[in-house]
């Protein structure tokens, strides 16, 4: 998909010209003050640089989930995101949390955690419990066999993260990743009230 605006060539004296091919709608931009001369609704189309930004994490993103799903697939038959659900799980008080801090911990809406949970459930890593305090709500509590199953699949995943991930990168690497990707993560998640957020829907 195209994000760069590209002047058109003009037409060779040699022949005539193949017919050109429409362009790719470009994903919207959020809208900015228009500069001096800047027609008020031209998209602010990405430069070469930041389209080589882009691209480069939309292709390691995509490549690096799909390397952590199928790691966990074949070493426990779950995907990426049951794994960090086990995961929350664990490190909660008494290996258990609320079904909706569990939705905003893993950022998924409370339907995909609801199917999430239905699944653990089936495979008795996962109990639901009702919330004394509040009858609409239910604790996730993370059984013997879940907790046994996090504990045998944990070297394995740790080892493919770090392959993946940070034996590829200098420690300023690392630092400079975790910094963008918390700026990213803050700006995607607003305070304000009636915020359009996963698990909130």
């Amino acid at each position: 998909m195209g994000y760069m605006n590209t002047a058109p060539t003009p037409a060779s004296s040699a022949g005539p010209e193949a017919p050109a091919e429409p362009p790719t709608p470009p994903t919207p931009a959020a809208p900015e003050a228009p500069a001096a001369g800047h027609a008020p609704d031209e998209p602010r189309w990405l430069t070469a640089g930041e389209q080589f930004v882009w691209r480069s994490y939309i292709e390691a993103a995509t490549l690096l989930e799909d390397h952590l799903d199928r790691q966990l697939q074949r070493d426990a038959g779950m995907p990426h995101v049951y794994y960090g659900l086990l995961v929350k799980l664990a490190e909660s008080p008494r290996r258990r949390l609320r079904m909706t801090e569990l939705a905003k911990y893993a950022k998924i809406t409370r339907s995909r955690l609801s199917h999430a949970v239905a699944r653990l459930e089936k495979n008795g890593w996962v109990r639901r419990e009702d919330c004394p305090s509040d009858k609409r709500g239910q604790f996730a509590i993370l059984t013997e066999e879940g907790y046994e199953v996090l504990r045998r699949t944990a070297p394995g995943h740790v080892n493919a993260v770090r392959q993946a991930v940070f034996d590829r990168l200098t420690p300023q690497q690392q630092e400079s990743l975790g910094e963008i990707m918390r700026i990213v993560a803050e700006g995607l998640q607003p305070s304000e009230a009636g915020a359009d957020l996963p698990w909130l829907r």
